[in-house]
């Protein structure tokens, strides 16, 4: 059996506190594996949400994993 897990690309949706979608404030990417997603959002969130995005959604292939997740709660 061949892995697939090479082909995923997961990626983050970035979002108003409505839903809205915005563009992110730095440069963005695909990530090969989950970890390295929430790697970039952990070191990323403070200019993210400074750029105008309230929430983020982690997507793997598109479709919705798991959010939205607020960027203010990092805050706390």
């Amino acid at each position: 059996m061949i892995s697939q897990e090479a082909d995923v690309a997961w990626t983050w949706r970035f979002e108003q506190a409505d839903g809205t979608r915005v563009e992110p404030a730095v440069p963005v990417e695909d990530f090969s594996t989950q970890g390295d997603a929430e790697s970039w959002i952990g070191e990323h969130w403070r200019e993210l949400l400074e750029g105008g995005a309230e929430q983020v959604r982690l997507l793997e292939d598109g479709t919705e994993v798991y959010g939205p997740m607020s960027l203010r709660a990092s805050e706390d």
